[in-house]
């Protein structure tokens, strides 16, 4: 079976056409109970269950008779939803998804969720009507609906990878954030640097929380808390060049920025430049994650590697491990990371 690679939005794709999340919206309630009701009405409350009804009716919607039809077989598909996929990051993990996934014959479908909990549980949906066999998710968050699945079925094919969360109830691949974070931080204080500024992920992630863990601990053992300097950012090159100017021009000036991904510590040159700043010279600078921008910035960027590629296709193996009982309890797969050194770090030089 060839494999291909769906997009899918949650917007309409035929005006005449209601969807779930219209009908939601008419009766004024979640799309998870829109789903119930047409799956499960036993479990909805009658008068919720005519509310809906009503609206069904009254915007002509017809479930997807198609997915039901698969509830009997495989659908031959997995889910893989992003919080953003205009992020170069997570198009090499789809990759390794989509390669893993042609392999052992399924297609992957694409969702983009924007950090949208309508958008997510649209999406959720479709593992909900089976029209997709297994949901891997790279975010942080995961929809009330498949929740719900997890409280039945704990070992549902559910798979998260990059954002690691222990308190989430599904298997997941990931990296030791909190550890690079930390092996960043010590190289650029075995350089000489003592004034470090960070910019920082959005505290909502667990991986940004991690990070900033690491970077705490690796400054307290160095003896050098009191001259770190941390500013919250959101993974874009705009907030970073932005963050970035207000941490060299406040204060004291750090003499090395450490930035939570590779575009922010783009965002960062672009400051730098702005400013009137030589990078390594008069700063230094390391990213995170190696995307394949990083080695062609001026100058090249010092960045922890993640295996991006590996996590897409480890993803897809969890997958089929749970869907055919191979794995038979939640598990938290720590694939390596790697500190790449180039042209953006270098030693603090004293006056």
């Amino acid at each position: 079976m060839t494999s291909e690679l769906h997009f899918l939005t949650t917007g309409h794709m035929n005006q005449a056409m209601a969807t779930v999340t219209d009908v939601a919206a008419h009766a004024g309630v979640s799309i998870a109970t829109v789903s119930r009701m047409l799956s499960k009405p036993e479990t909805v409350a009658p008068a919720t269950r005519e509310r809906v009804q009503r609206s069904i009716d009254a915007l002509g919607y017809e479930p997807n008779f198609a997915a039901k039809s698969l509830r009997k077989a495989h659908a031959a598909k997995f889910l893989i939803t992003v919080p953003d996929i205009s992020n170069p990051f997570f198009s090499s993990i789809i990759r390794g998804a989509e390669d893993a996934a042609m392999r052992a014959g399924y297609s992957l479908v694409l969702g983009d969720t924007r950090g949208d909990e309508a958008r997510e549980e649209q999406y959720a949906t479709m593992l909900l009507g089976r029209e997709v066999d297994g949901l891997i998710f790279l975010g942080h968050i995961l929809p009330d609906s498949i929740l719900q699945i997890l409280r039945k079925k704990p070992l549902a094919p559910i798979v998260n990878a990059c954002e690691f969360s222990p308190d989430l109830p599904v298997t997941s691949v990931h990296i030791d954030n909190h550890g690079a974070a930390v092996q960043a931080m010590e190289y650029l204080y075995a350089l000489g640097h003592r004034r470090v500024g960070v910019i920082t992920g959005p505290l909502s992630s667990p991986l940004s929380r991690d990070r900033l863990n690491g970077v705490r601990a690796a400054a307290e053992a160095a003896g050098a808390a009191d001259q770190l300097r941390v500013s919250v950012g959101d993974f874009t090159i705009g907030t970073a060049e932005r963050e970035t100017r207000s941490l060299l021009t406040s204060g004291e000036r750090p003499t090395a920025l450490f930035c939570f991904s590779d575009e922010m510590a783009m965002g960062a040159l672009s400051a730098f430049a702005a400013l009137g700043l030589t990078c390594p010279g008069d700063i230094s600078l390391i990213g995170f994650d190696d995307i394949r921008f990083a080695r062609f910035t001026q100058p090249a960027l010092t960045t922890i590697s993640q295996p991006m590629d590996a996590i897409g296709r480890e993803s897809v193996r969890l997958l089929l491990g749970l869907m055919s009982g191979a794995i038979g309890a939640k598990a938290s797969i720590t694939l390596a990371h790697e500190l790449i050194i180039r042209g953006s770090t270098g030693r603090y030089a004293t006056a």
